[in-house]
């Protein structure tokens, strides 16, 4: 893994009470234009995808007091759903002063090349094995650049998928490629083309898809931490009690697959809001977090949580295919400024801090689920919605949402009546 570059500060004590003009201020942020309207222009986001009329915004927030590897990050998340910055940044805040220690894979991506109609499936296993390294040789000079940055095709693989059937014998050969610090779709996909006519011919078949997996289990994050007692306890609950009800709710997810996917939905929760920050494809990396779950047959968590030696000790391990060159990171300014906050010049750190954005907001998800339930802190933070879309402006905000919340009844109606009857008895 390269070693990360120094970041910023990541301890913010009350940052969730700045406005968004004094958080840029303590973030060092000189020029924000990359974050403010218009920064991804109309002609540009009509030359990242077809029929464009216009473009659509979401919050970009940061999540705070992150240590990755013994360097404070601070964390860029785009996401519309509630809570998941303020968990990540507490989770983090108690994962502190040692934060997450992560294990980064080499990046390689793996390119599916199908033969279908092979007549004699064993002899063309063997004919294909026989000439892996001509066929690695030929891929590699299709890359000569990347070659000498030290990435380029590594390993061929083939696979027998079926004698028989609709597509009569079916063999599949996966290219392994290291892809440095791009994420490498274009590359695979280009590879795999360039190789397909030469690898059915010698399997005696038909060349069929020829595309990579985003299944890339050879290209994973392992991420580590260890919550102390006192970190973990709450106001209703002791921190022994929290680290056990947590662990408990951990093999919870282990033997259910139904509580497993809610599970992993919070891992996703911290992941995906950090992917879209970047400019990444979040879409491939759920999808092969949800494949890399179920590789036992059984759909399982990625996160799991232990009690060790008086402490809490939660482990991650998940595909990770991320990039920090290439794709929407040419033309967009926000997924640029997103990777300069988080100090993320190369694809390894920037997988080792999604990483740990996940398995903190797992954390936080749990130890909620574990003392007072998840809805409190999602309702708090609904009922300020609410009051915003209610008229609400300014201290007012506050206000009405803490009697929304404390009433019980968060809901948009009652939202409108507390902002009227408010207005109506103000000087």
């Amino acid at each position: 893994m390269s070693p990360p570059r120094q970041s910023r500060f990541s301890r913010f004590s009350g940052f969730y009470r700045l406005g968004p003009a004094e958080r840029r201020a303590q973030l060092g942020l000189a020029d924000g234009a990359a974050l403010d309207p218009g920064a991804l222009t109309l002609e540009a986001a009509d030359g990242m995808i077809e029929n464009v009329i216009g473009t659509y915004a979401l919050p970009f927030a940061v999540a705070v007091n992150f240590c990755v590897d013994g360097v404070d990050a601070v964390l860029p998340m785009v996401i519309e759903e509630a809570s998941v910055v303020a968990a990540a940044s507490n989770a983090a805040r108690m994962a502190r002063p040692h934060g997450f220690s992560t294990t980064v894979s080499a990046p390689t991506m793996i390119g599916q090349i199908q033969v279908t109609h092979v007549a004699d499936v064993a002899a063309g296993a063997a004919a294909l094995r026989a000439h892996a390294a001509e066929l690695l040789e030929a891929a590699r000079r299709l890359v000569p650049r990347l070659a000498e940055r030290g990435g380029g095709p590594r390993e061929l693989e083939v696979r027998t998928l079926t004698q028989t059937g609709p597509d009569g014998g079916v063999l599949v050969v996966h290219l392994h490629v290291d892809c440095c610090d791009a994420m490498g779709a274009n590359l695979v996909n280009t590879l795999c083309e360039a190789l397909a006519d030469r690898v059915a011919t010698l399997a005696g078949g038909r060349a069929g898809l020829r595309i990579l997996s985003n299944l890339s289990d050879g290209r994973t994050v392992t991420v580590r931490c260890t919550i102390a007692d006192a970190a973990l306890a709450s106001d209703g609950a002791s921190g022994p009690e929290v680290r056990r009800a947590i662990a408990a709710a951990s093999r919870f997810a282990e033997l259910d697959p139904y509580r497993a996917a809610t599970h992993n939905k919070g891992i996703m929760n911290g992941v995906d809001a950090v992917l879209v920050a970047t400019g990444q494809d979040w879409r491939a990396v759920e999808a092969g977090a949800h494949a890399f779950a179920a590789r036992g047959g059984r759909y399982a968590p990625l996160a799991t949580w232990r009690e060790v030696e008086g402490h809490l000790a939660g482990e991650l391990v998940m595909p990770m295919a991320v990039g920090t060159v290439g794709g929407a990171l040419h033309v967009h300014p926000g997924a640029r400024l997103a990777l300069e906050l988080a100090g993320a010049q190369h694809a390894d750190r920037l997988a080792a801090l999604v990483g740990a954005a996940g398995l903190a907001t797992n954390l936080a998800a749990l130890r909620a689920l574990a003392t007072e339930g998840i809805q409190r802190g999602h309702m708090a933070l609904h009922a300020r919605g609410l009051a915003r879309a209610a008229g609400a402006t300014g201290e007012l905000v506050e206000r009405v949402a803490a009697e929304l919340a404390a009433s019980g009844d968060v809901k948009a109606e009652h939202a409108r009546e507390l902002v009227a009857r408010v207005l109506k008895d103000a000087p």
